[in-house]
């Protein structure tokens, strides 16, 4: 009996699409076209560098899947500066620009075609890419924020069409948004401060003790922070200029005077009416 079962495996998903393929066919068909074949035969050829493969090619988007999440990344990295660098060669009043989304998730295999959630999510978040730009899943992200130069920028969770809400990161470089010509190609450098998510721009050191003393002290009644401090101060100047111990009298006066002062301070409301 033939084997019905649907086979499965996990798999990274990059969806690529032309922002506004509909304006620019109207505007010029011949030339659109032309422009489209040119920039999937450079994808194609990065797409098989990268150890990946092209799915479908169904309109104006581009489907490929890769083993390894990294790479589908970098290759996505330099399919967004290799047709930069094609526009610039060749400048025109609309340049045609691919948004590009990123999924790793688990999809159904039919032959050479790959269905599911997992292809479906990668459309999704090409729609929130924006021209020039690539957005990842937050499965993409667990596996690559740590490995490569370029940075992310948390997106939060985006209400998706048809698939529920899902935390999603815009690829960043030096805190700007991933487009053309802000992608570096092998470089390895450390990420910059915008590669994290949430981002934690400020980190404070640790505080030092006098740092500790003093919050410690703005914390406390002003008399009571300040017979501290002055018997500190008689303390020290005891401890280094004699042998005898005689501190304890001033500072027990001192301390004997804040006291009081409080006490009396805080006298209740019918005691100070009745002395008036």
């Amino acid at each position: 009996m033939p084997d019905d079962k649907v086979k499965r495996r996990l798999t990274t998903v990059l969806c690529a699409d032309v922002y506004g393929y509909s304006r620019l066919m109207e505007a010029d068909e011949t030339g659109t076209l032309e422009t489209l074949r040119r920039y999937r035969t450079a994808i194609a050829r990065l797409v098989e560098r990268h150890d990946g493969r092209i799915v479908n090619t169904w309109g104006d988007a581009v489907i490929a899947e890769f083993a390894s999440v990294v790479e589908a990344v970098q290759c996505a990295v330099e399919i967004q500066q290799e047709i930069s660098s094609q526009a610039s060669d060749a400048p025109e009043a609309s340049p045609m620009q691919f948004r590009i989304g990123i999924n790793l998730g688990d999809v159904m295999v039919d032959g050479t075609d790959i269905y599911g959630d997992g292809v479906n999510i990668a459309s999704r978040l090409q729609e929130l890419a924006e021209p020039g730009g690539v957005v990842i899943s937050s499965s993409v992200y667990d596996q690559v924020h740590n490995k490569l130069s370029v940075g992310f920028d948390c997106l939060g969770e985006r209400p998706l069409k048809n698939i529920a809400p899902l935390t999603s990161y815009r690829l960043t470089l030096g805190g700007q948004a991933a487009g053309p010509g802000n992608f570096p190609i092998e470089q390895r450098a450390a990420p910059p401060e915008s590669a994290r998510a949430p981002r934690l721009d400020d980190r404070r050191a640790p505080s030092s003790a006098t740092n500790v003393v003093s919050d410690w002290l703005t914390r406390l009644p002003r008399p009571v922070a300040a017979a501290l401090t002055v018997s500190a101060f008689l303390i020290l100047i005891n401890l280094f200029t004699s042998n005898r111990i005689w501190f304890h009298w001033p500072v027990a006066a001192i301390l004997f005077g804040v006291v009081l002062r409080m006490t009396l301070g805080h006298r209740p409301e019918s005691d100070s009416r009745t002395e008036r």
